[in-house]
């Protein structure tokens, strides 16, 4: 009895506990090198970050680099980039990252960070908050 109660705690730990410090420089790194690749304009480097989900749906770094100008031009072109809270989820982890675009309006997105060949890669970002809207 004590270990079944044991094991159940282990694994309601292992979905309520904060990911590693580690995790998160690595998380961090992956998604300021793909923002680095963005602004300037490597959208072939940037599309290296993608999982290959994301790679299957837009086959090339130039169709890549057509949606993200036009579906999330405060990535591609940030004047600031500061990062949030990460949690866990099903197989990954969330990444809250915030965003001022060129002309100072400031977004909440949320990466969706899978781990595949041994490194994170970018699974999905959605954009958390429109500006002007309350929460």
């Amino acid at each position: 009895m004590m270990k079944q109660i044991f094991l159940a705690t282990m694994i309601a730990l292992a979905f309520w506990v904060k990911p590693s410090e580690a995790n998160d420089a690595a998380i961090e790194a992956v998604i300021t090198a793909q923002i680095e690749a963005f602004k300037a304009d490597d959208f072939e480097t940037a599309f290296t970050y993608a999982s290959p989900k994301v790679k299957s749906i837009f086959r090339t770094p130039e169709n890549f680099g057509l949606m993200v100008r036009q579906g999330y031009p405060m990535v591609w072109r940030p004047s600031d980039v500061a990062f949030g809270e990460s949690l866990p989820h099903a197989g990954g982890i969330w990444q809250k990252v915030r965003v001022r675009d060129a002309v100072g309006t400031l977004y909440t997105l949320t990466y969706e960070m899978i781990e595949a060949d041994g490194t994170w890669q970018i699974n999905g970002v959605a954009l958390l908050k429109a500006p002007g809207l309350s929460a």
